[in-house]
């Protein structure tokens, strides 16, 4: 198998999900065989947002032939990430480089987990939801949009509400009874909006 391990790794992060790896190839007459290639492991170590170690699954991409870089695509936002390095002739590998650890950026949040809506009276409706399964970030605040719809399936004027990040229910007033309403909602890093999730609900009749 080969004797040296590949050196000067460098890792180049392009966006939350995608990173570059650089390499120098190891001398030819370390190979000792055939150089088919160079493989690159890599693993997440924890999530930057919640510290929760989980059983790491070491993903391993084969460059073929003399290659000095490699992408790493589907890379998780916010993460903490180590790789290396091995050289692979016609008998195996060669030494792991030393372990290189790079961080992706903040993306944008998943979609929020649900949204229930309650409580029904003459003019209020009380919200209630769940942060995003996967924030990839610091979740900055919500933002709910409503309108109501009326008989014939109009659409009538937008309100938008920003919400602070922390909470997780809020009671709308002032609506008007006996009205159906539609609920757009979703969640904000400060990389952007999320997908939203919609929901309806009427308020009721009379009392």
């Amino acid at each position: 198998v080969p004797m040296a391990a590949p050196g000067n790794v460098q890792v180049h992060v392009i966006n939350s999900t995608l990173a570059k790896v650089h390499w120098d190839p190891v001398p030819l007459k370390t190979v000792r065989g055939h150089l088919q290639g160079y493989k690159v492991y890599y693993w997440k170590v924890q999530s930057l947002s919640r510290r929760s170690r989980r059983h790491v699954e070491k993903k391993i991409l084969t460059f073929r032939g003399n290659k000095t870089f490699g992408m790493l695509p589907g890379l998780e936002p916010y993460s903490s990430y180590k790789l290396n390095v091995r050289v692979v002739n016609g008998k195996g590998e060669g030494p792991a480089s030393p372990d290189k650890v790079f961080n992706t950026p903040e993306g944008v949040p998943s979609s929020p987990s649900f949204l229930k809506i309650t409580n029904p009276t003459l003019d209020s409706l009380t919200l209630e939801w769940g942060s995003p399964t996967h924030p990839n970030g610091v979740l900055t605040s919500y933002t709910l949009k409503f309108q109501p719809i009326n008989n014939t399936h109009e659409l009538g004027p937008l309100v938008e509400i920003r919400i602070p990040a922390n909470e997780s229910s809020l009671i709308l007033k002032n609506l008007n009874y006996s009205t159906r309403y539609k609920f757009y909602f979703n969640a904000q890093t400060s990389v952007g909006s999320g997908n939203q999730i919609t929901e309806e609900a009427v308020t009721i009749m009379d009392e």
